[in-house]
């Protein structure tokens, strides 16, 4: 007898700022996702998934569209609130208002800045006259009554950073540390500003009834929306103001050097103080979910490994090389005295010989050292006081510039010192002087490539024993105690990025906890592969061909000449030249893969399932990646080309995505009777390409394109 194949879904994944629809102002918004999950139903999927849309405004610039970076982990963004839905009776000068902005900031990229401040203009005029019946309202009373715990310390930050112009909140003098006390006035009725405050509740209130109105939209369907939930949260938020304790406010959160940048990342989230969070049994974090599920179905725990450990950064760092991992097993000093190893001061400071100096800066390096360094001995140098760290650094490189003193480019000048300041191949605890951290990648420094051969030799094997043996258990024990406690704060589906550097455990966990992993096939976990198998993949996973944090498939197929032959050779199977461009058959053949792998969920990323047809692809591939993770400051601004409108009406399309998906084995939602006889005269009508007939791009008919 046969088993029963499990059930298996398919899915879309686009970030809320990137859906473009007739109606909205310059940017995706809530009441765009009914369109968008009208679309899915019809293309066969069973989920829409979108980036986090907590409000991110801590700086007041584009800074803030990174969606990573919470200003509350329980605000919504109000970039997404749709101001026509504000009111049933507005008066004709506010819809002109509205009608000319949605032409101006109907652009090719999102402009942050501007989209948000002509909604937050046009909801203050729609507040002014409307407020009273608003708040006077059962429904706003219900929500308020529901909400107060987050939503007054987050109308409060608001008022506060706006009238000290900054989110830093240790700016802040009287109202720096926070009290329930201080909260009561500010947020008090008989306040002066108390319309400011108001204002807050009235903007965060419609957020809610439009994302509730989606969400109920998506449940009807049978789509399944869901959401993101970041590692992270801002420096300067509501959240490290109220809870300050609950966080390590002199570190920084990042990753080490893995697929998205050799350099490893520096977030700049301060890391998290669980000693702290567990003796309330983490009720921030069963907060934040019970908060999601309000709205979301499923959702992504961002950088699971951080419920493992994380990687940290001294708060004075810039880059995200010279880190270790909390929590972590250090190397003793006793440990390494035993085997031979004592010059701490040679292994711990910047290895920065003349020669060094003069190879790297060539004839500018008598300027970095009168400027930058001292000579302790004879061709030895040491860092000033005033540029020992990568923020000092970067200071006085700007003044320097400021009075024109710098002899080249000052961002090169700058990666240079990094390096040299990187140069070192243990990391000395800064709490506890004898305990120390293999730096990652010492082997590639010339501080460990100047040691003798036995001190290469320990250093090397208890490097691997650091990162790769004795965290193992500990790292167990420290998600087992954490992630628990997210499963059961609500009925949501969680599903694990486990990307990046992975320790043994981390597999083996998820299968224990139930948590779906996922799988993008350019980023295999196997050591040994450089493309994975999708008909490999076990099922708890989710698969996909690509991710908001790489180049979409497109880009990713015409960036690499060699590794598209490898990939034509390998997984293709065809020996015959590839296309240059990568054409619908390419696309197809790739999303089939996919579709047809046991993962439960097959979730595509928007511009992937666009690619399907020629007609979408006139845009440069490379304007369609959403972020670029070596880019700390990149601007999250990529819309969609096309409006849902247009995709609901491209039924040649539509009829693609749903034949790929049903003709795998995947459900597909129901159409209703009359919409699935449209679907299949549809389908018998369509000629089918030869990628369409045996599921494999045609050797013969790619090589041709060439």
């Amino acid at each position: 007898m046969l088993r029963e194949m499990p059930w298996r879904g398919a899915g879309v994944a686009i970030p809320m700022f990137s859906v473009r629809s007739e109606a909205d102002l310059g940017v995706g918004e809530f009441l765009d996702l009914k369109l968008l999950v009208d679309w899915a139903v019809e293309s066969g999927c069973h989920l829409v998934q979108l980036l986090p849309i907590n409000d991110t405004s801590v700086h007041g610039m584009w800074w803030d569209s990174y969606p990573y970076s919470s200003l509350s982990v329980f605000a919504l963004h109000p970039l997404y609130l749709r101001v026509q839905a504000l009111s049933d009776s507005m008066p004709e000068d506010i819809k002109k208002q509205i009608e000319d902005a949605r032409k101006k900031l109907d652009g090719k990229d999102v402009d942050y800045e501007a989209t948000l401040a002509a909604k937050l203009s046009i909801a203050k005029r729609v507040f002014s006259r409307e407020k009273d019946f608003i708040l006077n309202s059962s429904s706003f009373q219900k929500f308020f009554s529901e909400n107060q715990d987050w939503l007054k310390p987050y109308a409060a930050f608001c008022f506060l950073r706006d009238f000290f112009e900054t989110s830093d909140h240790s700016q802040w003098g009287r109202f720096s540390n926070y009290s329930e006390d201080k909260l009561e006035k500010l947020v008090s009725k008989d306040s002066l500003h108390y319309s400011v405050i108001q204002f807050h509740y009235y903007i965060q209130y419609h957020l809610h009834l439009q994302l509730s109105e989606a969400a109920e939209h998506a449940r009807n369907k049978g789509v399944v929306l869901k959401g993101d939930l970041p590692i992270g949260v801002d420096r300067n938020s509501v959240d490290t103001w109220v809870y300050q304790n609950l966080f390590r406010m002199n570190t920084s959160t990042g990753a080490p050097p893995d697929y998205f940048d050799k350099n490893g990342q520096n977030w700049g989230f301060p890391t998290y103080n669980w000693e702290e969070m567990s003796k309330d049994n983490y009720a921030w974090w069963r907060a934040r979910l019970t908060q999601m599920a309000k709205y979301f179905s499923a959702y992504r725990i961002d950088h699971i490994l951080g419920f493992f450990r994380i990687w940290e950064l001294p708060d004075h760092a810039m880059t995200g090389l010279i880190g270790k991992f909390r929590p972590s097993i250090p190397l003793s000093q006793e440990e390494l005295e035993k085997d031979g190893i004592w010059d701490f001061n040679r292994l711990t400071r910047p290895y920065i010989r003349k020669e060094f100096l003069q190879e790297k800066f060539g004839a500018t390096w008598t300027f970095v050292t009168a400027n930058f360094l001292n000579e302790y001995q004879k061709d030895c140098y040491e860092f000033m006081e005033d540029c020992s760290t990568e923020k000092k650094i970067a200071a006085k490189l700007k003044s320097c510039a400021e009075g024109s003193l710098l002899l080249e480019n000052e961002d090169k000048i700058r990666n240079d010192l990094f390096d040299l300041l990187k140069n070192i191949v243990l990391i000395r605890d800064p709490e506890d002087a004898r305990k120390f951290y293999p730096r990652f990648n010492l082997e590639d420094t010339s501080n460990f490539k100047d040691l003798d051969d036995h001190s290469k030799n320990v250093i090397k094997r208890l490097y691997y024993d650091y990162y790769f043996h004795r965290q193992e258990n500990l790292w167990r024990q420290n998600a087992l105690k954490t992630l628990p406690v997210l499963l059961n704060s609500s009925n949501m589906l969680a599903c694990g990025e486990d990307l990046g550097l992975i320790p043994a455990c981390v597999h083996p966990v998820l299968q224990e906890l139930g948590l779906i992993g996922l799988r993008i096939q350019r980023m295999p976990s196997e050591p040994d592969l450089e493309f994975g198998i999708p008909s490999q993949y076990g099922y708890m996973t989710v698969c996909a061909p690509s991710c908001h944090d790489c180049s979409t498939l497109r880009a990713w197929w015409e960036e690499d000449e060699e590794r598209r032959r490898r990939f034509f050779k390998s997984v293709v199977g065809s020996d015959a030249l590839p296309p240059s461009q990568c054409l619908p058959d390419i696309v197809h053949f790739v999303i089939r893969q996919h579709v047809e792998a046991s993962s439960m969920w097959a979730i595509f990323p928007l511009q992937d399932l666009l690619a399907l047809k020629e007609e979408y692809t006139t845009r440069p591939s490379t304007e369609e990646t959403i972020n670029d993770p070596t880019n700390p400051k990149h601007y999250w601004r990529y819309r969609v080309h096309v409006t849902l409108e247009s995709l609901m009406k491209d039924k040649d399309l539509i009829t693609t995505i749903r034949n790929l998906i049903s003709g795998s084995g995947r459900s597909c939602p129901s159409l209703g009777e009359a919409a699935e006889k449209r679907q299949i005269a549809s389908s018998q009508a369509k000629i089918p390409t030869a990628t369409q007939q045996n599921g494999a791009p045609q050797k013969q008919a790619i090589a041709s394109c060439n």
